[in-house]
């Protein structure tokens, strides 16, 4: 039963977001939900009570990815490495995390109306620390005197791109479906940008 319950709930929880970033969160309507995900309309109901707790929880289903991206910033490490890991663990979170992306990327242009409070101070708290990681790396000489707060908003810019702006990625390349030398291209390319045009030190400075 467990099994069957966790499976529904995926599947729900897929088409939802699928839904929600094709329409938005006041045209998806559950019937066309449980429609996508092949199941009957009361089972969305059944598992998530409302239309507005399934896209909390599509929201929850971005959020805890973004948050987990950050776990570089939370042990020590040289920048270049922590950089390097971030990076790549973003445009990851854009590829497989693409819909939901979309869906929390709305909520929050249109002022995060339906982001549980703690949700926006955890990634609010993890913003700040980030920064102020990056900002101490500063005071020690490992990278150049760049904006903390805009640095990682660039890379957000950067790397979310590849969700939030498929369809324009696919007009350029001409790709339907990126593949997994498109990604790999795409975060090492980031990376140099930032390593080189930050000034990231390999190593620490000699005394």
């Amino acid at each position: 039963m467990t099994s069957i319950r966790e499976r529904n709930k995926a599947l729900i929880l897929r088409a939802a977001s699928e839904e929600f970033a094709e329409k938005g969160f006041a045209a998806s309507k559950t019937s066309d939900i449980a429609e996508r995900a092949g199941l009957p309309k009361p089972n969305v109901y059944y598992y998530f009570k409302s239309k507005e707790n399934l896209y909390r929880e599509v929201l929850d289903s971005i959020v805890e990815p973004l948050l987990q991206a950050s776990e570089p910033f939370n042990q020590p490490g040289h920048p270049a490495e922590v950089l390097r890991a971030y990076i790549r663990t973003k445009i990851r979170i854009s590829r497989e995390h693409a819909c939901a992306s979309k869906v929390f990327a709305s909520e929050i242009m249109h002022g995060a109306p339906h982001l549980p409070p703690e949700r926006a101070e955890q990634l609010n708290a993890q913003a700040s620390h980030n920064a102020a990681c990056i900002q101490r790396w500063i005071d020690q000489g490992l990278m150049a005197q760049v904006d903390p707060n805009h640095l990682l908003f660039s890379i957000w810019a950067a790397t979310q791109t590849y969700a939030d702006f498929d369809w324009q990625i696919s007009t350029v390349t001409g790709k339907a479906r990126l593949e997994d030398a498109d990604y790999d291209a795409a975060a090492e390319t980031i990376i140099r940008l930032v390593i080189k045009g930050c000034d990231v030190q390999e190593s620490a400075p000699s005394r």
